[in-house]
């Protein structure tokens, strides 16, 4: 059976399901990277120039760690999932740029993703990368259609249940994403109510973030995410804010900081990567809005590889204990 290797890094929070699917229902078998650690990262690392994202650097780990453990690894090229919408020049080049800097790696089944070709290369792009496993285009076709079928459930049971990319996919797939815990036995109701925005692959990497939402969860606050929104709650947000997303994956940053900005949220917490651009622009965009609101407390976090834990620790606790003073005095003028 041959083995398709996925980098648990970038756009894997987002697509895992719908890939796996894909390639399963082909007759592959899908391998994963394990979860990001030191050793992950600092290979990575060493492969690209220091200007290089940590986003990118861990996903040069990750192809390096699945080296010798499959016969293809799957990089999608990924222009834009929406009309008129543009991607990071990251996601562009990095089928390239990962055959460039891992010459070791397995061989990449790339794919070119823009929805602003148009359907039919959209089509024809799908069909010449099942043609990998088969040649029969039905076969391809019903592979294709089972993918979207559980990308869309992946989607709906986050929105619906208010649960993160790293829960949906233990659901979905049986898997262990987070280390269970011991439930306490009489647990204590959250404090309040925080809103992470940003992109998965910072949100969701344990190691990148220092287990943010861990830390968050383990002082009883309640985490709300992107994922936990739906379509049209986070454009509607986004129009609001900017008119419409320039940036894929906008919507996450943007969309979901305006959105719980206004509602459902006691403070709000964006994550972003040092030297990333888009993310700047956006994540100022968010910041601007809770100084002209000022109604719920806005933190932004800069993550790199350098990040100490207890520079993360430190900002997210003074933040919780603004949150924690501002309660406590809406309470005294309510009484």
């Amino acid at each position: 059976m041959i083995k398709v290797g996925i980098p648990r890094a970038l756009l894997y929070y987002q697509y895992y399901p719908m890939w796996k699917t894909f390639f399963e229902e082909l007759g592959a078998e899908v391998v994963v990277s394990p979860p990001t650690t030191q050793a992950i990262l600092s290979s990575g690392s060493s492969r690209v120039v220091a200007e290089t994202c940590l986003p990118v650097k861990a996903f040069c780990g990750h192809v390096l760690a699945l080296a010798g453990e499959c016969d293809y690894l799957f990089i999608p090229a990924i222009r834009s999932v929406k009309s008129r919408i543009y991607n990071c020049s990251k996601f562009l080049g990095l089928p390239d740029m990962t055959k460039a800097v891992t010459p070791e790696s397995p061989p990449i089944l790339d794919i070119d993703i823009d929805i602003n070709q148009g359907k039919r290369e959209l089509y024809q792009a799908i069909y010449k990368l099942g043609r990998r496993f088969t040649w029969n285009p039905l076969k391809v076709r019903q592979a294709a259609i089972a993918a979207w079928q559980a990308h869309l459930k992946y989607m709906q049971l986050m929105s619906d249940q208010d649960l993160n990319p790293l829960q949906a996919i233990e659901r979905i797939s049986n898997t262990t994403e987070v280390e269970p815990e011991t439930p306490p036995d009489n647990p204590t109701p959250p404090q309040a109510t925080i809103a992470l925005i940003g992109h998965p692959y910072l949100l969701y990497d344990e190691h990148i973030n220092h287990r943010l939402i861990h830390r968050l969860e383990k002082a009883h606050y309640k985490v709300l995410t992107p994922e936990m929104l739906t379509a049209e709650e986070l454009e509607s947000a986004t129009a609001r804010l900017v008119g419409g997303a320039y940036w894929t994956y906008e919507e996450e940053v943007v969309g979901a900081g305006g959105h719980y900005l206004e509602s459902g949220a006691d403070g709000v917490i964006g994550i972003m990567a040092f030297g990333c651009g888009p993310d700047s622009l956006m994540m100022d965009i968010v910041h601007r809005r809770a100084a002209r609101l000022r109604t719920t407390p806005f933190m932004s976090l800069t993550l790199e590889e350098h990040t100490a834990e207890a520079g993360v620790a430190t900002r997210l606790e003074a933040f919780l204990d603004m949150i924690q003073r501002r309660k406590r005095r809406q309470a005294e003028v309510c009484v």
